[in-house]
């Protein structure tokens, strides 16, 4: 028994490690953020998703013994998360902050409150652990589901801009590390979402391999002649126009000349009839 405790606690130990860096590993993304002074292609669901999670386990942990391991890393994942709403909701548009802000307001004010109100004054000892935990496992798969997003719009694009391959990685090693730490100490609740963050991560990493060299096909030079044959002709007709309304301009123009001639003629001995009159 003594040696699964072992191998237990150095799983979580590396859970912590890994996930520590899951947790710094969008830096990157929110870098690039803040060099843009724009969110835009970017979607602040999964952090939301991501704190609710932090908040759900350190709650869970809390009444659970010897989880001290799952309460370190959600610490430190509460307060990267936070930082990372802050960061997006800064440089933000209009509509994506008033959409943040509706996402925090639902998960991770109401939501949460109403699930520690419902905890506390509804179940006691193992089963109150027992509904936490389920709760706990139902949003953990939502946090690993949440990427289905960003892999469609690889998908859709080819490109994997808003996907980093680092995030994806040390998703999937710790998706491993929390599985054997689960199994190892009999928290179910810990093992069975990280077999589905397991798998996400590989799909992830798949996706990445298949189209981080990706180039947009360009078109053959069949496709481009006709393109250009009748752009030329479209330029030919417009010089033959302009020279047509050139050459009109140039018959019209000494006719108006003398015409205006004889204009000011008249109107000068008009003047000098006038004089005349006068004297």
């Amino acid at each position: 028994m003594a040696f699964h405790i072992t191998r237990a606690f150095a799983f979580g130990i590396l859970g912590n490690l890994i996930s520590f860096l899951v947790s710094l590993a969008p830096l990157a993304t929110f870098y690039k953020i803040y060099k843009r002074k724009s969110s835009e292609g970017f979607q602040s669901i999964p952090y939301v998703i991501s704190l609710f999670s932090a908040m759900l386990w350190l709650f869970y942990a809390i009444f659970k013994k010897d989880a001290t391991l799952l309460i370190t890393i959600n610490i430190f994942t509460f307060f990267m998360q936070t930082g990372y709403i802050i960061v997006y909701f800064v440089y933000a548009s209009k509509k994506d902050r008033i959409l943040t802000a509706k996402l925090v307001l639902l998960f991770d004010v109401f939501g949460f409150g109403v699930i520690c109100l419902l905890a506390l004054f509804l179940t006691k000892g193992e089963k109150r652990i027992a509904v936490l935990g389920w709760i706990c496992m139902v949003f953990a798969l939502c946090v690993f589901v949440a990427p289905l997003g960003i892999m469609k719009k690889v998908i859709q694009t080819k490109s994997v801009e808003f996907m980093p391959f680092s995030l994806s990685f040390f998703l999937t090693l710790s998706g491993v590390m929390w599985f054997f730490y689960g199994f190892l100490t009999k928290d179910l609740f810990v093992a069975v979402p990280n077999i589905l963050g397991f798998l996400f991560g590989m799909a992830q990493m798949s996706l990445y391999g298949m189209y981080r060299n990706y180039k947009k096909k360009l078109p053959t030079a069949a496709e481009v002649e006709p393109k250009l044959q009748e752009l030329s002709e479209q330029i030919v007709d417009v010089v033959k126009l302009s020279a047509m309304v050139c050459s009109h301009d140039l018959i019209i123009t000494p006719a108006m000349i003398n015409f205006n001639m004889g204009t000011e003629k008249a109107e000068d001995d008009k003047d000098v009839i006038k004089e005349e009159t006068k004297v």
